[in-house]
């Protein structure tokens, strides 16, 4: 073999997406997944399920392995999450160690909600995490804005002692994502599952969308809109096209009406016609009109005003602001 072929033959197996170090992956807080480095010298010794030592950027951390599937690549292209190295497979020792780091979280967990409630401070711990190493321990919390934690800093340092305390702000929805639970849709919330980026949600979305502007009907497990709302919008916007908009008139074939409700996905329009007759029509079957049936009286249907549970919270405060979420957590 020339030297040419074996640079080709080397140049094919690295531009292999199913290439032995990225066959396996480990999922993190949040249920992120992350492909691994691993050496084809390791390789033999993995297995789907098996707990591993990696390394992230707080340190050293225990996972459980799985296996990647090709189409997950094909699905990632060259968004490909930041692999990861992988140190070791988890020997009877490390795993027993670890079992022992799991009681000392919830204890960690434990004091520090006490020190929060001695201090009297406008937080909610969510989460706590040590490294496997025991150089770092991270307290991850929610509030409602900026607090003042230098005190309970103080209380923490002296508690654990020749450990890096790291006290971490995160929004309502990655609190949400790292609890994890089932949504409304009875699966699992796409927060903790795949969707690894949260875009922008306002009520826009809800009521371009026909959808009740009730609170508890569009709003998840962390208080905020449901991100699921983006996923069908791009097709009620193509499906809108050429909809008459509600209150307008319209001649049909049974007379003058005005538009009361339009059905988006089944491209059907609502008519109040001006005998008190309401009819349902294809957006083919009528014609806008200019003239004046002010003399037809539709109803809005609109459940978050009749509502009195919800009428007393204000929509706003669904939609997204600065503590909804964060980054690289």
């Amino acid at each position: 073999m020339n030297m040419q072929e074996e640079n080709l033959i080397q140049e094919n197996i690295a531009q292999e997406p199913s290439s032995p170090e990225y066959k396996y992956g480990v999922r993190l807080l949040k249920n992120r997944l992350h492909p691994l480095k691993i050496s084809r010298n390791n390789e033999d010794e993995l297995e789907h399920g098996q707990m591993v030592l990696i390394s992230t950027e707080k340190g050293h951390e225990v996972a459980k392995l799985h296996r990647i599937p090709k189409c997950v690549f094909q699905q990632w292209k060259n968004n490909l999450p930041e692999p990861l190295p992988f140190i070791r497979v988890l020997s009877n020792v490390d795993i027993q160690k670890h079992e022992s780091l799991q009681d000392r979280q919830q204890a960690a967990f434990l004091k520090c909600n006490e020190l929060v409630e001695k201090h009297k401070l406008p937080m909610r711990l969510v989460e706590t995490k040590y490294t496997f190493d025991e150089r770092k321990v991270t307290f991850y919390y929610t509030a409602p804005h900026r607090i003042d934690f230098r005190e309970l800093l103080k209380d923490l340092t002296q508690t654990f002692r020749k450990v890096r305390i790291d006290l971490r702000h995160i929004g309502v929805r990655d609190e949400t994502a790292i609890l994890e639970g089932i949504g409304l849709c009875g699966r699992q919330f796409c927060c903790c599952s795949f969707l690894s980026n949260f875009t922008s949600i306002n009520i826009k979305l809800a009521k371009d969308q026909g959808m009740p502007i009730n609170p508890t009907k569009i709003s998840g497990v962390c208080g905020r809109l449901l991100c699921c709302m983006n996923y069908e919008y791009s097709n009620y916007i193509e499906a809108a096209l050429g909809m008459p908009p509600i209150g307008c008139g319209v001649m049909t074939a049974e007379g003058i009406g005005k538009v009361a409700a339009l059905h988006f996905l089944n491209a059907t329009i609502v008519v109040k016609l001006e005998d008190g007759r309401v009819r349902e029509f294809s957006k083919n079957e009528i014609e806008m009109i200019e003239e004046d049936v002010a003399n037809i009286e539709i109803e809005y249907n609109n459940d978050y005003h009749n509502d009195e549970e919800a009428a007393v919270i204000n929509i706003a405060e669904l939609e997204e602001d600065d503590s909804s979420y964060t980054s690289g957590i």
